[in-house]
């Protein structure tokens, strides 16, 4: 991608980017999972601050993996991303979206 071309995604465009990066022990992407608290876009670097259902999953390296590769692939080559594992709030299930508390029947 071409950063003179192509203008930053917004912080709103770089969280549907993310709705492809899903939480494999629930089934349901980690935005609508509500993991995602923060996305700031500056020209040189993305950060997401996200967050896990649990600090005990076994599974965090593969979703944040994931949600690099995500941004990656949406950004220019030289935009770096990081990603910061945090738990303040602590999710809980009321941070979900009401599509994924409907697709998970809650």
């Amino acid at each position: 991608m071409n950063a003179a071309s192509n203008p930053l995604p917004t912080p709103d465009q770089l969280r549907d980017v993310l709705r492809v990066v899903v939480d494999p022990e629930v089934g349901v992407n980690i935005v609508d999972l509500g993991l995602v608290y923060n996305v700031a876009v500056s020209p040189a670097a993305v950060k997401v601050d996200l967050t896990m259902t649990s600090p005990a999953c076994p599974l965090s390296d593969l979703v944040i993996a994931d949600a690099e590769a995500a941004l990656h692939a949406a950004l220019p080559e030289t935009c770096a991303v990081s990603i910061d594992l945090v738990w303040n709030p602590p999710w809980d299930p009321t941070m979900m979206s009401d599509k994924a508390r409907e697709n998970l029947g809650w």
